[in-house]
């Protein structure tokens, strides 16, 4: 992926963490962890210094396989609103057992709030919250279904750290409780 990536110098470093839009022609720079290029003016959250890779321009990083930052756009070039919603769908599925607010979602997804849910919900029919609520229930209903933890443990690892909510949530969707759910689909 970094074959035809530039070092990054101190100099570099300072430009991106100081959001430097003198530097926004000499180079681009991109976040191995979220796959985003971004210019170094960019007022996106600051990337960890290991994730970063440096290149000339954006049609380098996204021959490495980066994608435009919504943000800040580089080289001019905007990213698809649904390779956006696939990066936030990537995003919450691999990060649904943590606090995934809206907030925390366009901030490593390079947007605004607002935006960021529009184009969601016209995109999937959902919104965050519900994306994000479907595939924690899915991995519960999975983890329930192949082992014997307890309600508590599978609902915390699902990222429901509340158990009655998880409970309640729980048999609102599937018309059982999480212990009934188990109960039958360790039978079978």
């Amino acid at each position: 992926m970094d074959n035809q990536a530039m070092q990054l110098t101190n100099e570099r470093w300072q430009a991106i963490m100081n959001n430097d839009k003198s530097y926004d022609n000499i180079f681009i720079y991109a976040v191995k962890s979220t796959g985003i290029c971004c210019r170094p003016s960019c007022n996106s959250r600051d990337p960890k210094k290991e994730n970063v890779l440096i290149f000339n321009n954006a049609d380098e990083a996204m021959s490495a396989g980066f994608r435009p930052c919504k943000r800040c756009k580089p080289g001019g070039i905007r990213l698809p609103d649904e390779e956006w919603v696939i990066q936030m769908k990537e995003y919450i599925e691999g990060n649904y057992h943590e606090a995934i607010t809206l907030e925390i979602l366009a901030d490593v997804c390079h947007g605004s709030p607002y935006h960021l849910q529009r184009t969601f919900k016209r995109i999937t029919g959902l919104t965050p919250a519900e994306y994000i609520q479907q595939v924690r229930m899915s991995h519960a209903m999975r983890e329930l279904e192949t082992t014997d933890k307890s309600v508590a443990e599978v609902g915390f690892a699902a990222g429901f750290p509340n158990t009655p909510y998880f409970i309640t949530l729980f048999k609102k969707k599937t018309g059982q409780t999480p212990k009934q759910y188990q109960k039958t689909r360790m039978e079978v």
